[in-house]
C-alpha cells in the first residue's frame, strides 16, 4: 500500500517534475544533433512538462510551457500543433506586460513553427523580430536566446 502523500507533498513533486521536463526538453531541443529517439524524449518531456505545469503553475508557467511545447512540436515537424501553441503562448506574451527575453522567444518559436508549416512570410517577420529583439538583450539572456534561436532556420 502507498503512503499517503499530502497535496502539498503533491504540489512539490509537480513543481520538480516540471522543472526537470522543462530543462531536458529545453536541453534536447538546443542540440543540432539528435536522433529520432531524442526527437521522441524532448516531444515526451516538453509534454510532461506541461502537464506537470498545468497542475501546479502559474499562468505564466503555463504559457511558457506552452512555448517549449510548441518550439519541439516544430523542430519534429508537427506544424499544426506547434503553431497553435506558438500562436496562444505570441498572444498571451504580447498582450500581457513580459520580459524583453520573453518576447524575444514568443517571436523566435512563433518563427520557427511558422516555418515548420511553411508559411514564409510569418517565418520572416517573427524571425527578423526575435533577431532584433534577441541581439538587444543582456548577455546572459541573450546567450541562452542564441543557443535556442541558432537551431531555428533562417528564412530564405
Amino acid at each position: 500500500m502507498h503512503d499517503a502523500k499530502s497535496p502539498e507533498e503533491i504540489a512539490e513533486w509537480h513543481r520538480w517534475f516540471g522543472v526537470e521536463c522543462n530543462n531536458r526538453a529545453w536541453a534536447l531541443a538546443e542540440s543540432r544533433m539528435r536522433t529520432a529517439a531524442d526527437t521522441d524524449e524532448m516531444i515526451a518531456a516538453a509534454h510532461a512538462a506541461a502537464w506537470h505545469w498545468s497542475a501546479v503553475g502559474t499562468e505564466l508557467n503555463r504559457v511558457r510551457a506552452a512555448m517549449l511545447l510548441a518550439h519541439v512540436l516544430a523542430l519534429a515537424g508537427e506544424a499544426d500543433r506547434a503553431r497553435r501553441h506558438a500562436k496562444g503562448a505570441y498572444d498571451y506574451i504580447t498582450s500581457h506586460e513580459s520580459q524583453p527575453w520573453e518576447v524575444a522567444f514568443a517571436h523566435a518559436v512563433l518563427a520557427n513553427a511558422a516555418a515548420a508549416a511553411g508559411d514564409s512570410s510569418a517565418h520572416a517577420k517573427h524571425y527578423a523580430d526575435a533577431r532584433r529583439i534577441g541581439t538587444s538583450l543582456p548577455d546572459e539572456e541573450r546567450a541562452v536566446f542564441e543557443r535556442t534561436f541558432r537551431v531555428i532556420p533562417s528564412p530564405a
